[in-house]
Order: structure tokens, then sequence, then C-alpha cells
């Protein structure tokens, strides 16, 4: 099976423009790609997972990733997929952000010895000339066009601001600059970049003939890689600091039945073969693939250690040992107790599990928090610091938000 071959396979291409010279290029490692990350955090998140796997694989076949940090685009703003104008951001954010970035993306990508690159398009966006831009660039755009593009049509009842409209023209000329300058022949993106990535590859033909335009290829991720990033955004970052180990374990632990399966495809690096062979899988064995699918990406981010731990602890716990080590924790202090007392409400709030009093009080009401094994069902419950005395206990909320409270 060909690199394209397998991709397809794993579900990751929904759409492409010359599948001939894709499929030539991807498959002779031949393929200069990139990929845009926008820095709006100081982490990546499970919405950039995807496209970190697909740049891993792609470049274990050969292949030259390029990962795009849009610290010019930031400055702006996509407007694709949101109904709001994005916060702007300073430079000195920008640039720390860009920093973390790298440090993450290395764990997948091998940047040594010219195998790939990471380039900033604040680089060149920030010196353009805007009338040159106008001129050189801007000429070659439909207003028209631009407007029905599905990005655009999204944000046209709410209000689109001129800034966020020339998120396009930038974009594209990204892949324009690339081209020119790295040699970058192809470009990958969520389906709300579709639009976006057309304009490069019609900007670069325009620009420079169509002899050019065959190696300005562009592929469209599957949609689900953008359906993880708008419902996990926010929620689970790569970043240990953000989002512990143990909890990006249980996050693919507690995956949907009916995605299990799918998310091992697309995500992991286990052979299609050996995946294949989970098609029958049903009840039982349906959480001994969700075990699979979170070690898999837990050591993919984490490493194979951290990923062992966060497994052990999850067994434990749900084995019904209260005491499982390396899941997220707290320590209070003396200035948590009031009269050598806390309640079950500030310890929820303490740990997170809840954003407030009045939440914490309807899961206790609702018949939702237990301490360590035992359903607590009375809101006003409190606790002494003797009760969390040795290795402490374990708070729970629902099914999957667990924290293990000590003492200092």
């Amino acid at each position: 099976m060909t690199i394209y071959d397998e991709l397809v396979a794993r579900g990751l291409i929904a759409q492409v423009t010359d599948e001939k010279e894709i499929k030539e290029l991807i498959n002779n490692g031949k393929a200069v790609f990139y990929i845009g990350f926008d820095p709006t955090a100081d982490s990546l998140h499970v919405g950039h997972f995807m496209a970190l796997c697909l740049m891993k694989r792609l470049q274990m076949a050969g292949n030259k990733p390029i990962a795009l940090v849009g610290g010019g685009t930031g400055m702006i703003g996509d407007p694709s997929g949101r109904t709001d104008m994005r916060q702007m951001m300073t430079n000195e954010t920008i640039e720390h952000n860009v920093e973390c970035f790298k440090k993450q993306m290395s764990r997948f990508i091998d940047f040594s010895e010219g195998k790939a690159m990471l380039v900033n398009n604040a680089d060149w966006l920030m010196e353009l000339n805007y009338v040159e831009l106008l001129r050189e660039v801007g000429s070659h755009f439909s207003v028209n066009r631009m407007l029905a593009a599905e990005c655009y049509k999204q944000r046209m009842e709410r209000g689109l601001s001129f800034l966020e409209f020339n998120y396009m023209i930038m974009q594209s000329y990204d892949f324009y600059v690339l081209f020119q300058k790295y040699g970058c022949n192809m470009q990958f993106g969520g389906d709300d970049q579709w639009s976006n990535m057309l304009g490069g590859t019609e900007l670069i033909r325009r620009k420079l003939g169509k002899d050019a335009y065959a190696m300005t290829i562009n592929l469209l991720l599957n949609s689900e890689g953008k359906k993880m990033g708008k419902t996990q955004s926010g929620a689970v970052w790569l970043d240990p600091n953000k989002t512990s180990p143990f909890e990006f374990y249980q996050y693919w632990r507690n995956v949907a039945d009916d995605d299990v399966l799918k998310c091992i495809r697309m995500l992991t690096f286990l052979p299609l073969e050996e995946i294949d062979k989970m098609n029958d899988w049903e009840g039982s064995q349906l959480n001994t693939a969700k075990e699979i699918l979170a070690y898999e990406l837990t050591k993919l981010v984490h490493g194979e250690e951290e990923a062992q731990k966060a497994q052990e602890s999850a067994r434990a716990l749900f084995a019904g040992g209260g005491n499982a080590a390396n899941m997220p924790g707290i320590t209070l202090t003396e200035a948590d107790f009031t009269d050598g007392q806390i309640d079950i409400i500030s310890i929820l709030i303490k740990a997170e599990l809840v954003p407030s009093r009045s939440e914490g009080r309807r899961a206790v009401e609702q018949g939702g928090v237990s301490l360590d094994g035992e359903k607590v069902e009375d809101i006003k419950a409190s606790y002494t610091k003797e009760t969390f005395a040795g290795e402490g206990k374990v708070v729970k909320r629902g099914k999957k938000k667990f924290c293990k409270v000590t003492v200092a």
C-alpha cells in the first residue's frame, strides 16, 4: 500500500484538486507541504492533533513538512467558522506562543538537517507595502467570488470587518511566498479553509503561469479534524501544564463508542491490518479499543512513561482504587479551612470540578459527587484536615472528572 492509499484508508482525505499529481509527489517523497497554525494560545490543542500526526506520517515517507505559524495573520484573526471577531494579540504574545508551538511540534516533527521547517508568516506579511499588495495581489481576487466563499457567508449576517475580509488574501499570499521561497508544492487544511487554499492556488497560477499550477496542489483534511477542534479546543491541550497526561488519557478513554475506531485509524500509527481486526469489536471489547487509543495518543504527546502511569492510574480508579496515583490533584492548606472545616462545595471549586458554588450544589443534589467512593448527599457536608491525611482522598464528579485531595 502506498502512503497516499494509506491516507485514504485511514479516512484522512476528503477532497483533492489534482489526485494524479498528488499521488506522484507523496508516494515518491517529493512533496514539500505546509500546514498553518494560528498562534492564538500558548499551547496546541487536540484540534491540531490530526494535522501534526499527518505531518509526521508524511515525513516518515520522505516528504518535507513546513509548519507555518501565523504570526502575521494572527494579528488579524481568521473569520472561518466563527461568529464574532477574534481578539487581536500583541507582538509579544504572538512571539511567546510561537516558541511554545515549536517545542510541542518537535515531538511530532523532525526539524533536524533540513528535514522540516518552521516559518512565521510575520517575516513577510509585516513588511508588506499596502499599495504594492493591492497592485500585485489584490488585483487577482474577485470580490464577488470571495463573498461567495462559505467562510465569509457565515459572517455576513453578523457583520464582517474589512480587517477579516483580508484574511483570504493574506493566506493565499502565504502559499505564493512559500512556493517561491521554499519550493512548497502542496498545502493541507480543514474544510473551512478550502476557499482560502484555492485562493492560493489561483494566485500562483495567475502570477507564475499554468506551468506552476501543476505543482501547487491542495488537499482537504477530513472534516473530523475540525470537528475535534470545535468540540475540544480550549479543553484538551497538548501542554501537560494545562492538561495533565492523566486528563489527556482520560479524554481519549472516554470517547464515544462510534468514534473510537475512527480515531484509532486517523490518529494512531498502528498498522491498518491490526486496526481492521477491531471492526467487529463490541461491548467490553470497545473499552479495550478505547484503552489502546488513549495509551497510543498519550504516548505520542507525553512519552511512554507518562502513558503507562496514566493507564495504571485509570485502571486502578475504575477498579475501585480510591487513591490511584498520577491523577490531577490539589493540596489543601490551612487557609482553605474555616474553623478546621472545609465544605464539599469548596472542595469541588478548589479542584476545578465545578465553576461555581451553584453548579457544585446542583452536582451534589443530582447525586453526581462522591468522596473516596462514597456518594455525597448533603450539600453542607464538611471535612477536617484529618479526612485527607496520608495519601488523600479522591473526589469525583460524574463518571469522568476526578481529583485527588491531600493536605499540606
